[in-house]
């Protein structure tokens, strides 16, 4: 029995399942208990990503505002992370499907949902993605603008208030859209988006940005 095993690691018959994918991916790795900064261009690369739950869509073109508000508004995760930040390994329902959130630090400064949903073997077609995060600040930063790109729509808030809204059929492009001026407060900020798509890849980048388009270092990231 020993050999055999042996044999069958050597030559890579053994599957070690999807945790040991995501320990292995290109894409992500398990989010630290240390603080974490904004990469040098400020993108923020820690978030808690839900598996993805199916809403079934043809095609990306019915995208608009109205259809992407009310998919998002009926399709919440219980309890839901625009008011309530979830935990890494928590399950939650949406329809009949069971959940679970990941902590996860995004090796690239886009997050990959697509890799994120196929190195778990999850529907990465007609699907929704919630991911959230915290912006830890040491003092106000105020007049500072949201810079989101994602494939496809998307909606973002900030600590529960709609922030920025991507619709359409439209590629990642980073700052591809902007949120009017926000503050971020001294303390904990919880940033939470919503991103759906029908088929095709998908992702997102996110991070914020000054007047004068610089970004927003002075600040760190958790998932608590």
């Amino acid at each position: 029995m020993k050999k055999t095993l042996v044999l069958a690691l050597s030559l890579g018959l053994c599957s070690l399942g999807s945790t040991a994918n995501a320990q292995d991916s290109k894409y992500f790795a398990p989010a630290t208990e240390k603080a974490m900064a904004p990469d040098d261009e400020g993108f923020i690369r820690r978030w808690l990503l839900l598996e993805p739950f199916n809403k079934p869509n043809r095609s990306n073109t019915p995208f608009v505002d109205s259809y992407i508000r009310d998919a998002f508004a009926t399709n919440v995760p219980n309890p839901s992370p625009v008011t309530t930040l979830p935990s890494d390994g928590q399950k939650v329902k949406i329809g009949d499907q069971e959940l679970t959130w990941h902590a996860l630090d995004s090796k690239l400064f886009n997050a990959k949902l697509y890799r994120f949903a196929t190195e778990r073997e999850l529907t990465k077609y007609g699907v929704v993605f919630w991911a959230t995060t915290v912006i830890n600040c040491t003092e106000d930063i105020p007049n500072v603008r949201m810079a989101v790109g994602s494939n496809s729509a998307s909606m973002w808030w900030l600590d529960g208030k709609e922030a920025v809204i991507l619709s359409g059929d439209r590629r990642m492009v980073q700052d591809d859209c902007l949120s009017p001026r926000l503050t971020l407060r001294k303390g904990r900020n919880v940033v939470t988006g919503a991103v759906i798509n029908g088929p095709g890849m998908s992702d997102f980048c996110v991070r914020f940005i000054n007047e004068d388009g610089s970004p927003v270092k002075n600040l760190t990231i958790s998932v608590k």
